[in-house]
């Protein structure tokens, strides 16, 4: 009898304290080794989204269409029109250059028939939300 209650006390000695041994490993630090092009990449992510937030504000749509010719005509912009804010967005199944960020329709429709000049195909829009 003796035996088996020095035999049980031991066995449940072991499960308490390696029990004990893994609620401690848990509580230790990580650390990740990561790249910092990803932080840089999630910056770049975070800048684009706030400029691209679909507000109450007119756009211009100069292009629609294949992603190749859509960043084309996106950078062939931005060479013309430094100080206008462009980007491309994905309705399916087209790709959109929208550019501007006009407060009212007037202000707008100025810049419409500034860039008609060049673009053929574009639209006044007023993104919703």
């Amino acid at each position: 009898m003796k035996n088996t209650s020095i035999k049980a006390s031991i066995i449940l000695t072991f499960l308490i304290t390696t029990s004990l041994a893994k609620l401690q490993a848990q509580n230790k630090n990580t650390i990740s080794n990561q790249d910092p092009k990803v932080e840089q990449l999630l910056n770049e992510k975070r800048k684009s989204n706030t400029s691209l937030s679909i507000n109450n504000r007119y756009k211009i749509q100069i292009f629609s269409g294949t992603s190749e010719l859509a960043k084309k005509s996106l950078n062939e912009f931005k060479l013309e029109n430094k100080n206008t804010e462009a980007t491309i967005i994905f309705q399916t199944p087209n790709y959109k250059v929208w550019v501007g960020n006009y407060r009212t329709r007037m202000e707008a429709e100025r810049n419409l028939m500034e860039f008609q000049k060049k673009y053929k195909n574009i639209l006044l829009i007023k993104p919703s939300k």
